[in-house]
């Protein structure tokens, strides 16, 4: 006879507990939040239980609720009305950076998605050249910086460029310390994939690629989910241009890279549980085939497990209840 030696440590809910690997805490959650200029109401997000397209006015109650749940990390995606294709105009989004931090202080910490994909009329992530073929890396690094620089004078505690443009740490790190902005972090979105999970984002930050152009999708700037080894050059040289903290996004379908990663560069980690990972657990719910809070539990415990410091999630301000 073999001992039950595994058996007997799973033999009761305390037990479980006290050997537990992995504890969750909502300390380690961000909440994304979506601001949207010119909408007379917030919007529901399909396939996003809980999350929505906010007012400036709705943005500040929904933050303050969120603080009563026991969130104080948030990821801000803001959402102008006028798009452009060269020259843009970030006072939207951050006036609304200055209005919760004037409001909340240093209770929460804000950190600002910074792309250009809510703001160009065509939804990539960059500027394109004259005949809209590609996206140039000079060009869009420049806009970046400059968004990144007019974020944090708007009190963002935190800036985390998305875009996946070549050098733009470099460009953002140093506008930030010509201004003395010395104490605002870069969250590199370091090995953001090109992939199929997104589909929700792209409905709530008005950013899914349009119009007439040949460059259709993203897969000449976000990593090919084949290639792990980009990731890893990519998050290599973010750590050396001046990232605080890099990122592996999606989440689940990526859980090798994260693991891979955060054990070899010593930097934290966040991880992005992106909106279709999200979604597709809430339309399973919808049709009574999974229990949603378990899902999302064990999909937070797996990101952990894998190495991320901190998860960005759409259920952060559920996250209370669900771990009661």
């Amino acid at each position: 006879m073999y001992p039950e030696n595994n058996r007997r440590i799973r033999s009761s809910p305390i037990l479980r507990n006290l050997t537990k690997e992995v504890t969750l805490d909502t300390s380690k959650l961000i909440q994304p939040l979506f601001v949207v200029e010119g909408i007379q109401n917030r919007e529901i997000i399909p396939g996003l239980t809980g999350v929505y397209r906010d007012t400036p006015e709705t943005l500040l109650k929904q933050v303050e609720h969120d603080i009563e749940k026991g969130v104080k990390s948030f990821l801000l995606f803001g959402v102008p009305l006028a798009k452009g294709d060269k020259e843009f105009d970030y006072s939207f989004t951050s006036n609304q950076i200055a209005a919760l931090k004037k409001r909340f202080g240093s209770d929460i910490f804000v950190a600002v998605d910074v792309c250009l994909c809510s703001y160009t009329t065509h939804g990539h992530c960059g500027i394109l050249n004259d005949s809209m073929d590609h996206v140039m890396n000079h060009e869009s690094v420049t806009a970046l910086a400059d968004a990144a620089l007019a974020y944090a004078k708007a009190g963002a505690d935190c800036v985390a460029p998305s875009d996946m443009m070549d050098h733009r740490i470099a460009a953002i790190r140093e506008i930030l310390d010509e201004n003395k902005l010395h104490q605002t972090l870069i969250m590199s979105y370091s090995a953001k994939f090109h992939s199929g999970f997104y589909g929700p984002f792209r409905v709530a930050a008005d950013s899914a690629p349009k119009g007439e152009m040949k460059i259709k999708d993203r897969g000449t700037y976000q990593i090919d989910p084949a290639n792990p080894s980009d990731a890893y050059l990519s998050s290599v040289r973010d750590m050396e241009e001046g990232a605080d903290i890099l990122m592996v996004k999606p989440g689940l379908p990526y859980l090798d890279v994260l693991k891979e990663l955060s054990s070899q560069i010593p930097l934290p980690w966040a991880v992005y549980e992106v909106s279709g990972e999200f979604a597709a657990i809430e339309l399973m719910a919808e049709k009574g085939l999974i229990d949603a809070k378990r899902a999302h539990l064990e999909s937070w415990t797996a990101f952990f497990r894998a190495g991320a410091k901190m998860v960005i999630t759409y259920g952060a301000r559920s996250a209370q209840e669900w771990m009661k």
